[in-house]
């Protein structure tokens, strides 16, 4: 018979480690049955029973010769599945031996239940009646208590009338002493930890339009490597060569509108200001700049509007026939590093030279155009934010590194912009709080890879977050009931969770219809519940 062993909590218990072990034992049957991988079986409480019997005579010293079998030393913790079909849905036994020096003095024995799902919270037992469980099978004088819960802040958003959802989440963890009830809202004397994972490119992020222009930056930096280009969705109706065009003739025209019109000019200038500072109150998490120079502004009407290899040649050829025929003189940016703002700072003084636009070159240059448009995005957020400084920034920021290494590192600091400003958007952090994010990114980001499934931790105080979670329910509920100490300590565990804390049995789930009712937070939850109870046996 199997005999599954593991080395973590029955919650988190390591399986594709348990089904190795399983089948290394049984390596060498020769039945054509076992060839197979049938996976980890589930036994009934009866035979998971007597597993954990044989598991404790091998460790008795008084039985070693009766059995004639005896462990020279501890076996690992095992961990027994079970196939809940018992009355107390029992999921899990375990035994766990207990050594002074060398020799094992005692059995932990661990059981784990779960049962759901329950919408009735009326059914829940209480806390005192936990306590008395508890009590009866470990005689104690004193027991405490201390209490867990999570809440989720972001959840399903609505987007045009459906539920969408993504990989980003913001949960927080809450931990406090002296449980007073079952579902307890958590004190706000309670320690608290954001739990922060944001995918870019969702499209309830205030800034999935430079997540967008991100894409396109990395499309590139993709065909440059490879040679090949998948092109996004043109969002132009005008075709790529006329786009550019109205931006060199606005160029052109700008002084002699200028100098004709020169109240139109202030009117449409005070309404493109109006039109700015309504922009800015829309999209006030977004860093958006009013500040954009002329390659900036081709990469923005370029990104909409070209669709093959060909548009991005053609397109740069026009503006450099322009620039060396002296027809436009664009301003740029100070700093500005693209191959593209260097022939303009030449054109300046007439030092311009003959440029041939061919092979990967018109993919490398618009690149470059993107690198400084959305590093000078980046920094205008953050700084203008004042959420860190220029010098914290420079890595990320770099440009003497090759251009895949700045291609990567811009992709960082874009991830972090994504956690910013989500927790700013939707949590309405202080700027205290988003400033240890902002730090905590980048210390993380300067020394490992891109991880945009990175999980974010940072401690916050309840009162900053308690209108988000105090009338919610949480998604996950816990008590610990705890007396003793050091290797006598002893725990009953009491959880409620929206999901199924097992995936190895099968819940009959309520078949509860989506409409606006179940976007609604007074609904009502149904939780699962797992209890985990222990009890010691010394080998006297």
């Amino acid at each position: 018979m199997p005999m599954f062993i593991a080395e973590r909590a029955p919650l988190k218990v390591d399986e594709d480690h348990m089904e190795n072990s399983y089948n290394n034992d049984n390596s060498n049957a020769t039945s054509s049955n076992l060839e197979e991988n049938v996976g980890l079986l589930s036994l009934s409480l009866m035979k998971a029973r007597q597993l954990v019997s044989w598991y404790t005579l091998a460790h008795n010293p008084h039985m070693s010769q009766v059995i004639n079998c005896s462990a020279p030393t501890a076996l690992p913790l095992l961990w027994v599945r079970c196939d809940a079909s018992d009355a107390e849905g029992t999921v899990w036994l375990g035994a766990e031996p207990v050594k002074a020096g060398k020799e094992v003095t005692s059995i932990i024995f661990h059981i784990v239940t779960c049962t759901g799902p329950i919408v009735d919270k009326s059914s829940f037992t209480s806390i005192e009646r936990l306590k008395t469980t508890h009590r009866d099978r470990h005689p104690c004088t004193a027991v405490m208590t201390k209490g867990y819960a999570q809440y989720d802040l972001l959840g399903a958003s609505v987007v045009e009338n459906t539920i969408m959802e993504s990989q980003s989440n913001i949960t927080v963890d809450f931990t406090w002493n002296n449980v007073e009830k079952i579902l307890e809202t958590p004190p706000l004397t309670s320690v608290a930890t954001l739990n922060i994972q944001v995918e870019p490119g969702d499209m309830r992020s205030p800034v999935f339009q430079i997540y967008k222009e991100l894409d396109f930056l990395l499309v590139l930096a993709q065909g440059l490597k490879t040679g090949e280009t998948e092109w996004p969705e043109v969002l132009e109706e005008k075709s790529a060569v006329n786009v550019v065009l109205e931006l060199i003739e606005d160029l052109k025209n700008q002084l002699t509108v200028s100098q004709h019109q020169p109240k139109r000019k202030e009117s449409e200038k005070l309404k493109s200001d109006a039109a700015a500072v309504e922009s800015t109150i829309h999209s006030s998490f977004a860093p958006e700049r009013g500040d954009l120079d002329f390659a900036e502004q081709l990469w923005t009407r370029m990104r909409k509007s070209v669709s093959s290899y060909q548009d991005v040649v053609d397109c740069l050829t026009l503006v450099i026939r322009h620039l060396k025929c002296k027809d436009i003189q664009p301003w740029i940016h100070r700093g500005s590093n693209s191959s593209l703002s260097k022939l303009i700072q030449q054109s300046y003084h007439s030092t311009m030279p003959a440029v041939s636009v061919n092979g990967l070159i018109a993919i490398r240059m618009l690149l470059e155009i993107g690198l400084d448009k959305l590093r000078r995005d980046y920094i205008n957020y953050f700084i203008g934010q004042e959420l860190t400084t220029l010098n914290y920034l420079d890595y990320f920021v770099n440009c003497t590194v090759n251009l895949e290494e700045q291609v990567l590192r811009l992709h960082k600091l874009h991830h972090m912009l994504e956690l910013v400003v989500s927790c700013s958007a939707f949590l309405n952090l202080s700027h205290e709080s988003l400033f240890a994010l902002t730090q905590s990114c980048s210390r993380y980001y300067k020394d490992n890879p891109l991880d945009e499934q990175h999980v974010f931790q940072l401690p916050i105080r309840p009162t900053v977050i308690n209108a988000f979670y105090e009338n919610e329910q949480p998604t996950m509920w816990k008590m610990e009931i705890i007396s003793g100490h050091g290797q006598r300590e002893l725990k009953t565990v009491w959880q409620l969770n929206t999901r199924p804390s097992v995936d190895h049995v099968t819940f009959n789930t309520p078949d509860l219809p989506i409409d606006d009712t179940t976007l609604n937070s007074d609904c009502e939850a149904f939780y699962y519940n797992t209890v985990i109870s222990c009890s010691q046996v010394h080998f006297a």
